[in-house]
């Protein structure tokens, strides 16, 4: 593990958490939606594969997100009423639920319905699963239902680590943040 103190994530920790930040980000907005036959149509080809690539490699940081957080040390939570450490762990066991969840339900879904994941570079992954159109549809449709539903779980979460730099100043927010964008500034405690 790297020699660091216990007020700040790790390095790792932190590019695995900004790089899944944005990776989701991108693929929300890349993501073709709407009816199977507009998702799967020659028009929305790249559009799908970014997505499909994104989200296979949410799926991957996550796994390996999981796995680092059973090894590297974390900063103790700030002392915050009840309430609020408890909404902190339900919003963050709800992002990594819905971080397996979305991929997870995109891979089946499409699996289901039949078509492969087709990713950049025309890399293609075929079913792997039983078809069963109407069942791959509705897996689809919670697919996209979970979508929207992260995105609205990681704003709470961004607003969460705002009140905490701005109202409660309390090393929340700075503890996630790259070294590099402290630089110059008095670090507070």
């Amino acid at each position: 593990m790297e020699n660091r103190s216990v007020e700040r994530y790790g390095a790792f920790a932190q590019f695995l958490h900004w790089a899944t930040a944005i990776l989701v980000l991108i693929a929300f907005i890349y993501g073709p939606g709407g009816s199977e036959e507009r998702v799967y149509s020659a028009a929305r080809d790249f559009d799908r594969q970014l997505h499909e690539t994104l989200g296979l490699c949410v799926l991957a940081l996550v796994a390996i997100r999981v796995l680092w957080r059973m090894f590297d040390q974390r900063p103790d939570p700030p002392d915050v009423p009840r309430w609020m450490g408890l909404a902190a762990k339900l919003v963050q066991g709800a992002l990594c639920v819905l971080l397996f969840a979305v991929p997870l339900t995109a891979i089946t879904g499409a699996w289901i319905e039949g078509h492969p994941l087709t990713l950049l570079a025309g890399v293609e992954i075929q079913p792997l699963l039983a078809l069963s159109h109407d069942t791959g549809a509705i897996v689809a449709e919670i697919h996209t239902w979970l979508g929207d539903t992260i995105l609205w779980v990681a704003g709470l979460h961004a607003v969460a680590g705002l009140y905490h730099h701005f109202f409660l100043r309390d090393g929340v927010l700075v503890s996630m943040l790259p070294q590099w964008l402290l630089v110059g500034k008095r670090k507070r405690r």
